[in-house]
C-alpha cells in the first residue's frame, strides 16, 4: 500500500503542505500577538459564510474566504484591549454560529458537505481547488511577510509603536484579514472545528522551544508540516480521519513539550 500511487492522495499531500506552510507562519504572529481566540472565532464566521454559500447555490469555497476575510477585518477594528477585543470576538462568533445553524436549517443538499465544512476533507481537493489553495497562500505569505516589521515591533512593544506613528487598528484590521483568508485554506484539511490544531498548535509549541521570533517561525512552519503529512499519512494507513490525526498529533505534540519543560 503505497499513498504515493493514488491520484488523490497526492493532491491531500500537496494541499497539506500548503496549508501547513501558511498556516505555521501566520499562526506564529496570532499567538504572540495573543490572539488565538480571533482565530478560533474564525473557523465559525467561515462556517457561516460556507453555509450560506451552498444555500444560495454557489461553491462553499468562495464563501468561506469572503466570511472569514471580512470577519478578520471587522475584529481588527474592534480594537488592541484585551477585555475590549475578546468581548466582540465573542458576539461575532455567538452572531456566526447562529446564521450558521439558520441557513443549515434551510439547506437541502447532501448532509456530507456540511460535515466537510466541519471537519475537513482532505482527501476530496481536486486540481481546481489546490490551484485556489495555492494562490491563496502565496498571498498570505507575500503579505505577511510585507507586514513582518511593522507587526513585530506593535506586537512585542505596542505602546513605542504607536509613539512612533505606527498605526495600530489598521494593522490589527490588516492582520486578521490575513488571518481570515489562512483559516478559510485551512479549513479545507482539517475544517472550520479543528482549525485551531493546525494554526495555534505548532505556534504554541515553537513559541515554548525557543524566545527567537524568526526561528520559531521556522520551526513552526516545520512542525505543522509534520503534523499534517503525518495526519494525511495516518489517515490512508488507518481510514480514520485525516484532520483527527492532524489535531491529535497537534494536542500530543503541546503535551509531551509541556511535560518536558517541566522536568
Amino acid at each position: 500500500m503505497n499513498p504515493f500511487a493514488y491520484g488523490f492522495m497526492l493532491h491531500a499531500y500537496m494541499a497539506a503542505a500548503i496549508v501547513a506552510i501558511m498556516a505555521g507562519a501566520v499562526g506564529y504572529m496570532l499567538v504572540l500577538r495573543g490572539q488565538s481566540f480571533a482565530g478560533h472565532a474564525l473557523g465559525h464566521v467561515g462556517f457561516a459564510g460556507a453555509t450560506g454559500a451552498l444555500l444560495l447555490g454557489w461553491p462553499a469555497l468562495p464563501g468561506l474566504i469572503a466570511a472569514t476575510t471580512l470577519g478578520g477585518m471587522l475584529m481588527g477594528l474592534l480594537g488592541e484591549r484585551l477585555a475590549e477585543r475578546d468581548t466582540g470576538i465573542g458576539l461575532v462568533l455567538a452572531a456566526s454560529l447562529g446564521l450558521g445553524l439558520l441557513f443549515l436549517q434551510f439547506f437541502t443538499g447532501s448532509a456530507a458537505q456540511a460535515v466537510s465544512l466541519l471537519f475537513g476533507n482532505v482527501l476530496g481537493v481536486d486540481t481546481p481547488m489546490l490551484r485556489t489553495m495555492l494562490g491563496a497562500a502565496i498571498i498570505t505569505l507575500a503579505a505577511l511577510t510585507i507586514l513582518s516589521r511593522p507587526l513585530l515591533f506593535a506586537s512585542l512593544q505596542p505602546a513605542l509603536a504607536a509613539a512612533r506613528g505606527v498605526r495600530l487598528r489598521l494593522l490589527s484590521v490588516l492582520f486578521l484579514g490575513l488571518v481570515g483568508l489562512a483559516v478559510a485554506v485551512s479549513a479545507q484539511v482539517v475544517g472550520v472545528l479543528l482549525v485551531f490544531s493546525l494554526l495555534v498548535g505548532p505556534a504554541a509549541v515553537a513559541q515554548r522551544l525557543t524566545p527567537r521570533v524568526w526561528r520559531g517561525v521556522a520551526l513552526s512552519v516545520a512542525l505543522a508540516l509534520a503534523e499534517a503529512l503525518g495526519g494525511v499519512t495516518l489517515a490512508f494507513y488507518t481510514d480514520w480521519p485525516a484532520s483527527f490525526w492532524i489535531s491529535a498529533l497537534a494536542a500530543a505534540l503541546y503535551a509531551g513539550v509541556l511535560i518536558i519543560i517541566k522536568q
